[in-house]
């Protein structure tokens, strides 16, 4: 079975990506697009997780609030550390709030901005690599 990799992530292009650099990485990408939903139904899956990666910024569909990134930090800061985070947000201020929450709790993070065109298949790509080579 891959690793897995638990993502709160709404914006569509930006899922293809990610889901072509998982297939590169040989990993299984598990996506939500609702903080609430992803709070929700992580419990079963954090135990085998190897890494949640987050959003902060979430489009809402329909008239119902996804919440955001923050919420499912502070939900996981709750936890006991299982696996590292990455925070993949453009919005900085929010983002350094995410962090925050990890700092506290010991949970390893790592930022990851997106800049540029290729960000995911470069910056995020690397991160996650050496997010499982430093796990092992």
């Amino acid at each position: 079975m891959p690793p897995t990799v638990l993502m709160l992530e709404d914006d569509a292009e930006r899922l293809v990506r990610f889901r072509a650099a998982a297939i590169r990485l040989g990993i299984e990408l598990v996506v939500w697009r609702d903080a609430h939903r992803m709070i929700a139904e992580l419990a079963p899956l954090l135990p085998t997780a190897k890494l949640v990666s987050l959003d902060h910024d979430l489009e809402p569909e329909g008239d119902t609030d996804p919440s955001d990134g923050l919420d499912v930090a502070k939900y996981l800061a709750n936890l006991p550390p299982v696996c590292p985070v990455i925070i993949h947000t453009s919005n900085g201020v929010r983002g350094d709030a995410m962090a925050g929450e990890f700092e506290l709790t010991g949970w390893r993070h790592h930022r990851v901005p997106p800049l540029g065109d290729d960000w995911i298949e470069v910056d995020w790509f690397r991160t996650v690599r050496r997010a499982f080579r430093m796990k092992r």
